[in-house]
């Protein structure tokens, strides 16, 4: 039977709680503003998130998602950027919360044997809810052939961002979860602050780390020219909502198998490790070669295509973007595999968590400038290909170098100590 204290539930809440407009400019900047505060934040998202609890943290990062969203509502009507800009600064401070909550969630929770499983589940609960929104809109605009969409579908992500903060406050506190096989979740005492920006000073010094990134720094780069250089630009409103549908489910299936694949018994730690790396690199040159023939079809200076879903050459075109959505789910559910691989400690994987999104994010408002300023998509895409394929060798040191189990280490038996002493005194 499934324990409410169970890892298994409180990552299937995150999942829950985690849960386009025609001026592609404007939507540019506010993303900008969005990942320059998501990298500034992330870095000091880990330390917060030690001190408040992931649930809290959480709640407030996931309200600000329904800000930005009433932001777009507000654009919708007055044209005026300020507010979507301003909003998209105070989501990137907010998802910083959020996602380091996550991260340290969903690595620290399980036992080893089952991180990559647990990834998996979340991925596929988190991208549920793109799903959804994709759906939202799909429904709401089915019979418009508009580029924009309508107010119904910014007040549906209002009220679904709402309630998913509401669900991240009915996660427990870490001490008050244990697994199945009775063991505690590794958590320490909140430390002094000055000790904590220490932790997060000396992963600039982690040379495992440092390797990771340039896998962190591209894994939302493509973002960019996926929705705003493919999907905005060639379609529709209901043909990009049904290609982001189409997009968040493969990602679904992707992450439940491919978190399947990373526990997989039959061999140790570093071979899965291995072979996953190869199935990403397999996917990702497949994707991106296939991008690159669409691409040389149409220039940014060309006028928008606005292809609609009946089109006969429509087809193609939605297997090239679930395929995207394949080997963005692989990646990014690998690197999170990689930093759960590396240690079982909640607060070092809440500071992993936060460098992954701040460097992850910096990279997002990166790309986005480099959207607004106008950049030719074909460019684009090269500079997303380079940056991916660059990071396969850095990922792979660090998996031929990870061990095979974390259980035996000194101090990990020593925090197992402290944190069954520290529930006994209290």
């Amino acid at each position: 039977m499934l324990r409410y204290s169970s890892p298994l539930t409180q990552v299937a809440i995150v999942g829950m709680g985690g849960g386009g407009q025609l001026n592609t400019e404007v939507a540019s900047n506010a993303n900008v503003a969005l990942y320059t505060c998501f990298a500034v934040g992330g870095l000091f998202a880990g330390p917060i998130v030690n001190k408040i609890g992931p649930s809290l943290a959480m709640a407030l990062g996931g309200l600000t998602y329904a800000l930005y969203s009433g932001s777009l509502l507000y654009y919708n009507h007055q044209q005026q950027d300020i507010f979507p800009i301003t909003s998209g600064a105070i989501l990137g401070l907010g998802a910083a919360l959020l996602w380091t909550g996550q991260g340290a969630i969903m690595l620290s929770y399980p036992s080893e044997s089952d991180k990559g499983e647990y990834i998996g589940i979340f991925w596929v609960i988190f991208n549920l809810g793109g799903v959804i929104g994709s759906i939202v809109p799909l429904a709401l605009n089915w019979n418009s052939t508009a580029g924009s969409v309508n107010d119904g579908t910014y007040i549906g992500f209002i009220i679904l961002m709402g309630l998913g903060s509401l669900i991240s406050l009915f996660l427990l506190s870490p001490h008050k979860v244990t697994r199945d096989d009775g063991q505690p979740i590794i958590i320490q005492k909140f430390p002094r602050w000055e000790e904590e920006i220490t932790g997060v000073i000396k992963i600039f010094l982690d040379w495992k780390m440092l390797a990771l990134f340039p896998m962190f720094i591209a894994s939302n780069w493509f973002y960019a020219y996926q929705f705003n250089g493919v999907n905005a630009f060639y379609f529709n409103v209901r043909t990009r909502a049904f290609n982001s549908l189409w997009y968040w489910t493969a990602q679904m299936f992707a992450a439940f198998f491919f978190g399947k694949l990373l526990d997989w018994s039959k061999f140790g730690r570093k071979s899965r490790g291995i072979l996953g790396i190869t199935l990403i690199t397999i996917i990702l040159m497949g994707a991106w070669i296939g991008g690159l023939f669409f691409q040389l079809t149409y220039k940014r200076e060309d006028p928008n295509v606005n292809m609609d879903l009946y089109n006969p050459s429509y087809f193609p075109r939605i297997i090239l973007f679930i395929v995207y959505g394949l080997y963005d789910a692989v990646y990014q559910c690998f690197a999170y595999w990689i930093m759960g691989a590396l240690t079982n400690d909640t607060n070092a994987l809440a500071r992993y968590s936060g460098y992954y999104k701040a460097v992850q994010s910096a990279g997002g408002a990166i790309s986005w400038r480099i959207d607004a300023v106008g950049t030719s998509y074909l460019v684009q895409l090269i500079i997303c290909w380079v940056l991916l394929a660059i990071s396969i060798p850095f990922a792979l040191l660090v998996v031929l170098n990870i061990k095979e189990t974390n259980y035996d280490s000194k101090s990990i038996k020593e925090k197992v100590a402290a944190t069954n002493n520290s529930e006994i005194s209290a």
